[in-house]
């Protein structure tokens, strides 16, 4: 892959000289605004599209690295994809890729039209190449439209059990999409993605995990049988992969393991509480119930031991969820190692250093001694953007201590005079965060933050009197000074925090300043209009507080404040100012308050907890979004608690045996039964395999039975002559042993070897001509026609056994006939053509019944099946709207389906409009004027209508090639004088024609329609539906569908085909107990199909 990953960017890099070349005439600003038509954008294109309707490949491929190379670029090259998906279905495999790599792109956007290549697609889900087959998977499932369901859901499916790791790492890809577009397959997704975690190659790994954390991250019990797989894959698996799988097994682990993080404080606990009094025997005692407390479980080191390594990896994300799993799940003594590896990711780009110095942040408050051996990797560099530097000074301060705090305030001293205002900011506060935690400091940093209140710069000095405040909370008994020589700094300090903060301070202690406070409230009370709200409130507090402490000094002062904001704009201060005068002027009305004022004014305050941002962010996982925001992210999964006792361990082993057993079983029973094979012993043998894969049902017992198949194949390759298992490379070596059998059948009756060829076409035709594709789809394909050969089997047995004796006396008869008569069925089945010439039954009077039944079945009359259409069962009598006559001024036009077959052309179907003229004026020349169709859409005309009566109607019939889709078909209808715009849209059954077929072409037909080309479902059947005349009543008016004869009671069927391709349409309704029904159809255009269902569903269910 890393071969065609260069190609496709030398190619783009190819592109780029001409992109440039070409679009720089676009750019210049001498091309006159009137040459723009001819601008080189508008001709480059032109030119592409030209070059992809070319019939050589070499032009093609060109024009597609060219596209390919715009997308690089970034152009958007959205209007080529019509010219683009017609190659598709190119034979060239560079195309084809190229063709896939612009689909992934615009697919989402183009989405109608990547609908017309939906069966494309389809047959590239079969391609040899499994970069082909992964690329359509990819673009499938692009498509987001919720009819194409249950197509994406079947190539998932099949996709899941493709031989190459690269499809099926791709239908893990897919499983997302998926579930994003469609919520209820969740329960079929999950039996993909408990297959795909069996898988052992290290390339689906973290895809599906990824799928399994999206789908069903609570369905732990997916988990555990491959645990240990897991764990040992980890080391070879992509990057990406493996940062998904340790962030679910760091998930797992929290539900499965005991914590090992207590024993650590339990053994300290026990050794430092020993008694003086114990005994040695009590105390041995001890240490034995220490050493009992805990055992690291095997499967929770296996994780650790194989993480350890990719701590070494060069991708940050690996190192970083290695660092956060051993954060969550190792014990203490043992997660230091992670400290080193993210310290070595501080070298890497500012993003990734943002992202690991937060989580290091965070574990740095809980475990100091983790990280300072490296304090000097956390030192500020000048080229560091602010956000590095914020988060590395938030680290210091979380590893400073008694040892290291000199040299931490020395380095605090130099980021103080930054030029970065910001970070000068935080280093202030992390100086008053290192005063707080550490005792011995705390006057050394006062003294240092009295200095800076010198500073030039108001926003340092303002970050200083803020975290002065907060110190001084602490001890203010010995910080009168201080509070002094701030109030002096109250003139030319002009920040409103800072100011604000000065203020309090007095105000808190005015008694330790009982001359200076009333002079602050004077000069404070003369610039009250012109301060911040915040001053004002803190003036109006400062008033209160003196009022109540040295009311004689401060009366009148404290009653002129509060006048003042008596009439403040601001209504917050209006209201505090009338809370205060009600609070300490006392007067009739004042209330029981009044007399608690000082005690609510002058109450202790509690000193402020100067802490880490941080520290309320290791409640989540580090490591994530959710962790980086300090907000729970959409999608974040929380980390469970250690449980108490740990679950059993027993439920992640693996019986490795069992499989082989099993296998060594099916490979025995089948060299048992070979030399006892008789006649009819083929279909026992089936059923035996068929009955013990549905036993084991799972994917080695499969497989197993495969390569047992082909085992017995190529040991009888001169006796069987079934190429089920083989590729179609090999269809002359088929023919040769044909040729060989039809001359020398004496063992084997030719009767069996022509029943084993019809069960070789009908599963070459279920499943992909390849043979690397084991698909589950495929594999119930397969069981469906084997069920169906076998119950022709059992019922021509019966015939054969009560005409045993008449078939040994015809055997040299029909030993002398059939060898000719072979060749012609043999060779014309190995080609997979349809049969152009009639081929001749045989008479019962030479072969016997069975024989007969065989050669019927195995006459290819599908072209003829298909082509004979029937007359129409129901004719609609519902009329659409096509314009109103008011929106058409006076004429109004209708139109309704005839179910005729169109005069105008095979694939259109027949619309009859009918027009009236409600005015009472004539109109004239009525007819179609412009039309606006989708890609491949067509109409034939009706003739114009020359002149239309006052009151008058004309009836017309036109011809729309729909191209076998519901897509509206958008045209003007005109007159002499208007024009109007119309619109048609077919319901999806009226774009089939009614077919004619017996019981046994049905279920021969739909035999070759199953896996993906069926959809079903069961639904509740209204109890006025449950009658035979009154379903084919309801269906066939819902659809131009045919009725196909049954010989039960229970099901009918219909048949028809699709008007524009011919495609077959085979639909089986089937009634089942308690008033249910299961509603079948089979059609290789599975998306009109899974229109039809949801249009049926209701039809049955409503009375």
């Amino acid at each position: 892959m890393s071969g065609n990953g260069h190609g496709y960017g030398e190619q783009a890099g190819e592109a780029a000289p001409e992109l440039a070349q070409e679009a720089a005439p676009t750019t210049a600003p001498s091309v006159p605004a009137a040459f723009g038509l001819f601008s080189s954008d508008t001709k480059k294109n032109e030119d592409l599209k030209q070059m992809l309707e070319s019939s050589k490949d070499s032009a093609k491929l060109d024009a597609m690295k060219r596209i390919v190379g715009m997308i690089a670029k970034g152009k958007n090259a959205s209007e080529l994809f019509p010219a683009v998906v017609k190659n598709v279905a190119s034979k060239n495999i560079e195309i084809k890729k190229l063709v896939y790599v612009y689909l992934m792109r615009y697919a989402e956007e183009q989405q109608d039209l990547a609908l017309l290549s939906i069966s494309t697609f389809q047959r590239a889900l079969k391609d040899p190449n499994q970069l082909i087959r992964a690329s359509a998977l990819r673009v499938l499932s692009s498509i987001r439209v919720p009819i194409i369901v249950p197509i994406m859901m079947l190539a998932i499916k099949e996709a899941s059990s493709d031989l190459s790791p690269y499809v099926r790492k791709n239908a893990a890809h897919a499983i997302q999409k998926l579930y994003s577009l469609d919520p209820e397959q969740k329960e079929m997704l999950i039996e993909v993605i408990e297959k795909l975690l069996k898988d052992r190659s290290t390339l689906v790994a973290g895809s599906v995990v990824m799928a399994f954390e999206e789908v069903c991250p609570d369905r732990i019990d997916l988990i555990h049988k491959n645990y240990r797989k897991l764990c040992n894959l980890l080391v070879d698996v992509e990057e990406w992969g493996q940062v998904v799988i340790i962030h679910m097994l760091t998930r797992y682990a929290r539900t499965q393991f005991v914590s090992p993080w207590k024993t650590d404080d339990d053994i300290v606990e026990e050794y430092n509480e020993n008694n003086f009094y114990e005994s040695d025997e009590e105390q041995k005692e001890k240490d034995r119930n220490v050493k009992k407390t805990y055992t690291m479980d095997p499967d929770h080191r296996l994780l650790l031991r194989n993480t350890k390594p990719l701590l070494q990896s060069r991708n940050a994300a690996v190192v970083m969820a290695v660092a956060q799993l051993y954060w969550h799940l190792a014990p203490k003594s043992e997660a230091g190692i992670v400290s080193k590896s993210l310290v070595r990711l501080l070298r890497s780009n500012r993003e990734v250093q943002y992202i690991v110095l937060q989580n290091i942040a965070t574990m740095s408050i809980q475990r100091k001694g983790m990280f300072e051996p490296y304090l000097k990797s956390f030192y500020v560099r000048s080229t560091d953007p602010t956000m590095i530097k914020t988060l590395k000074l938030e680290i210091l301060t979380n590893l400073a201590n008694e040892a290291n705090i000199s040299t931490l305030l020395r380095e605090f001293q130099t980021y103080v005079k930054s030029q970065d205002k910001q970070f000068a900011a935080a280093t202030i506060q992390a100086i008053g965060r290192c005063a707080t935690n550490i005792t011995e400091v705390t006057d050394t940093c006062l003294n240092g933050l009295v200095c800076l209140l010198s500073n030039r710069d108001e926003t340092v000095v303002a970050e200083s009197v803020v975290v002065i405040k907060k110190l001084l909370q602490t001890q203010p008994a010995h910080h009168g000074e201080i509070i002094k020589h701030m109030a002096k700094l109250l003139d030319n300090i002009t920040v409103p925090v800072a100011r604000a903060s000065i203020l309090w301070l007095i105000g808190e202690y005015c008694e330790r300043v009982p001359k200076i406070a009333p002079d602050v409230l004077r000069k404070t009370a003369k610039s009250f209009t012109n301060e911040d709200d915040l001053v004002k409130l803190q003036i109006l507090s400062l008033g209160a507080k003196l009022y109540l402490t040295n009311s004689k000094q401060t009366k009148l002062l404290t009653q002129y404040v509060l006048n003042l904001g008596k009439y403040d704009q601001s209504y917050d201060i209006r209201d505090r100012t009338r809370f205060i005068r009600q609070l300490i002027v006392p007067n009739e009305k004042s209330g029981a308050l009044s007399k608690y004022a000082k005690k609510i004014f002058l109450a202790q305050k509690p000193a402020p907890l100067l802490e880490s941002p941080f520290k309320d962010r290791d409640h989540f996982q580090l490591g994530t979004l959710s962790h980086t925001l300090n907000s729970r992210a959409t999608g974040y999964l929380e980390l469970s608690d250690w449980p108490d006792v740990a679950p059993d361990p027993a439920v992640r082993n693996v019986e490795v045996a069992e499989s082989a057993k099993e296998w060594t079983a099916i490979l025995g029973k089948t060299k048992k039964e070979k030399p006892t094979e008789k006649f009819y012993s083929e279909s026992e043998e089936e059923e035996d395999e068929s009955a013990s894969t549905s036993a084991t049902e799972s994917e080695s017992g499969s497989e197993s039975e495969k390569e047992d198949k082909e085992e017995g194949s190529s040991d009888e390759s001169s006796e069987s002559s079934s190429s089920s298992e083989e590729s179609s490379d090999s269809e002359s070596d088929s023919k040769e042993s044909i040729a060989k059998k039809a001359s020398g059948a004496v063992k084997e009756s030719n009767a069996e070897e022509i029943k084993r060829k019809a069960k070789g076409i009908s599963k070459n035709r279920n499943t992909s001509s390849s043979s690397d594709t084991v698909s589950s789809s495929s594999e119930e394909s397969s069981s469906d026609s084997k069920s169906v050969s076998d119950s022709r089997s059992d019922s021509d047995s019966g015939k054969s056994r009560s005409a045993t004796s008449s078939k040994k006396e015809e055997k040299t008869a029909q030993d002398r006939k059939t060898p000719s008569k072979q060749d012609v069925f043999l060779l014309d089945l190995d080609d997979f053509h349809p049969v152009t010439t009639p081929v001749a039954v045989p008479t019962a009077a030479v072969l016997s019944p069975s024989l007969t039944a065989d050669l019927e079945g195995l006459s290819l009359s599908g072209s003829s099946v298909i082509d004979q259409v029937t007359t129409q069962v129901f004719v609609p009598t519902k009329t659409h709207e096509m314009l109103h006559r008011m929106t058409g001024k006076g004429l109004s036009a209708h139109y309704h389906f005839s179910r005729q077959p169109d005069m105008f052309g095979d694939h259109m179907v027949s619309v009859q409009v009918t027009v009236t003229n409600t005015t009472d004026q004539k109109i004239e020349n009525i007819h179609i004027g412009e039309t606006k169709l989708p890609l491949g859409m067509r109409i034939h005309e009706f003739n114009p209508i020359e002149c239309l009566e006052p009151g008058g109607s004309a009836t017309v019939s036109m011809g729309i090639d729909f191209c076998d889709s519901t897509q509206t078909a958008s045209f003007q209808l005109c007159t002499k004088d208007d024009h109007f715009n119309v619109n048609i849209q077919p319901p999806v059954g009226e774009l089939l024609l009614p077919v004619t077929m017996s019981e046994k072409d049905f279920k021969k037909e739909q035999g070759m329609l199953t896996g993906m080309n069926e959809t079903s479902a069961t639904i509740a059947v209204a109890p006025q539906n449950s009658t035979s005349l009154v379903i084919i009543e309801k269906v066939v008016k819902a659809a131009n569908l045919g009725v196909v004869p049954s010989g039960q009671d229970n099901i009918h069927r219909f048949a028809a085909k699709t008007v524009h391709s011919g495609s077959l349409m085979l639909v089986t309704v089937e009634l089942k107990e308690s008033s249910t029904a299961q509603l079948i159809i089979n059609t290789e255009k599975t998306v009109i199909g899974s229109v039809l269902l949801r249009e049926l569903k209701p039809v049955l269910s409503q009375g």
